[in-house]
C-alpha cells in the first residue's frame, strides 16, 4: 500500500503547522493530550530542542530514553495529520506502560485511517533499526487506539495498572517478521481473558 503521507522529523520549516496541531489538540484533548511533550512545552523551538535531546544518549533527559520524534504530514497539502515517537528500547521504569511506540492523530484527522497507517510506517523504522518485536500500549477504553493496534497484527498480552495516572492500560506486542507475511490471515484479535506467553520472556527496556 502506498502510503498518502511521510514520516518527516519536525523541523522550524513546520512552525505555523505544528502551532495549529498543538492548539486543536490542547482544545480537544486538554493539556496532558495525546500528544505527548508538544502540547506541555511553553514554544515550538523548545519541542524541537527537545526532540533533538532525545536521540542522544548523552543529552537525553532523565526518565526519557533514546527516541526519535517524527510527524506525519499529508503529500497532497503538507498538513500535519499525527505525530508519532518511537523509542529506541524500553527501560525498566517505563517499559511496562508506554512500550516502543506512542502516537497521536490530529483530532480533526481521526477516523480516517490515518492512525493505521502511521502505525504501519514506523513500524518499517523499528524493522530497519533491528528491533524484532514491537511493544504498543492503550488505554482498554480506547477503542480507536485498539483497532490500530491490532490492524498491525498487534497481539494482546495483557492489562497492567499505571499508578503514576491511576488507570490501566493493554498491552500489546506487535513482531516484525508478521508484517512480511502478506498471505497472513492472523487479525491480533484481543482476548482479555486470556494471555499471550510467547512474549513473557522477552527482554525490553524503555521510556
Amino acid at each position: 500500500m502506498v502510503s498518502c503521507c511521510d514520516l518527516i522529523k519536525p523541523d522550524i520549516s513546520y512552525y505555523f503547522e505544528l502551532i495549529s496541531l498543538r492548539d486543536e489538540i490542547i482544545a480537544e484533548d486538554g493539556i496532558r493530550g495525546r500528544s505527548g511533550s508538544l502540547e506541555r512545552m511553553k514554544n515550538i523551538p523548545q519541542w524541537l530542542d527537545f526532540n533533538k535531546r532525545l536521540e542522544n544518549a548523552y543529552t537525553v533527559p532523565a526518565g526519557w530514553v533514546e527516541s526519535e520524534q517524527f510527524i506525519y504530514v499529508r503529500k497532497s497539502d503538507h498538513r500535519i495529520v499525527g505525530m508519532i515517537l518511537f523509542r529506541h528500547y524500553v527501560n525498566d521504569f517505563l517499559g511496562p506502560y508506554v512500550g516502543h511506540i506512542g502516537y497521536s492523530v490530529r483530532p480533526s484527522e481521526r477516523r480516517k485511517g490515518y492512525g493505521t497507517q502511521m502505525l504501519a510506517d514506523c513500524l518499517k523504522v523499528c524493522k530497519d533499526f533491528g528491533l524484532e518485536h514491537v511493544l504498543v500500549t492503550c488505554s482498554p477504553d480506547n477503542e480507536g487506539s485498539k483497532k490500530i493496534i491490532l490492524s498491525n497484527k498487534g497481539v494482546y498480552e495483557g492489562k497492567v495498572y499505571y499508578a503514576m495516572e491511576d488507570t490501566y492500560l493493554n498491552r500489546y506486542w506487535i513482531t516484525i517478521a508478521d508484517l512480511d507475511n502478506d498471505d497472513s490471515e492472523s487479525t491480533g484479535l484481543e482476548n482479555e481473558d486470556s494471555k499471550i506467553s510467547d512474549f513473557a520472556d522477552i527482554d525490553h527496556e524503555d521510556a
